[in-house]
């Protein structure tokens, strides 16, 4: 790989666990360099007042204007995020300017009115991040609902991932 590193950036209020969590898993998964940046203010400019989402792709579009040679940027937000065609996304990836978001809201258990699971919510982030920084290195969605470049309608599609690319996505990453 020739990314030699990531940048975690948070938007408002992230968990210093969740973020010390990926920062080390990632690390590990994709042998990079893994730093937290300072946590940004939340993205009002991409709020969507009739939704009460954020647009995904806005927030892309200021990540992408940070420049960083031989790094990819990984967002994250505690919000519920959107781009039009779809009702909501758990993230979105730039691919020609390695650069992508996830959103942690509707990986909690809580979103949808379930006791809170600490465990499988961190399992989902991670799986959430994986899937999108995958992006960054150029693989497309996968057809083997196993492998965690496959397409998430829906939580159940994440929670039957596993947290690794099948073997056609992992030559990919190389």
């Amino acid at each position: 790989m020739a990314t030699q590193s990531l940048i975690i950036i948070p938007f408002g209020q992230i968990q210093r666990e969740i973020l010390d969590f990926l920062r080390i898993e990632l690390a590990q998964m994709f042998s990079l360099d893994v730093k937290i940046a300072k946590t940004e203010p939340t993205p009002q400019y991409a709020f969507d007042t009739k939704r009460r989402q954020y647009h995904s792709t806005k927030i892309l579009e200021g990540l992408k204007n940070i420049p960083m040679m031989d790094t990819r940027i990984l967002g994250i937000i505690d919000l519920d995020l959107y781009v039009p065609e779809l009702n909501f996304v758990f993230g979105e990836a730039d691919v020609a300017h390695g650069v992508c978001i996830i959103s942690l809201a509707r990986l909690r258990q809580e979103f949808y009115g379930l006791p809170k699971n600490a465990n499988l919510f961190l399992e989902r982030a991670l799986k959430e991040a994986v899937h999108e920084l995958g992006h960054t290195f150029g693989i497309g969605h996968c057809k083997d609902p196993r492998c965690i470049m496959h397409f998430s309608n829906s939580l159940q599609d994440t929670d039957i991932k596993g947290p690794d690319f099948c073997p056609r996505c992992k030559l990919k990453l190389r």
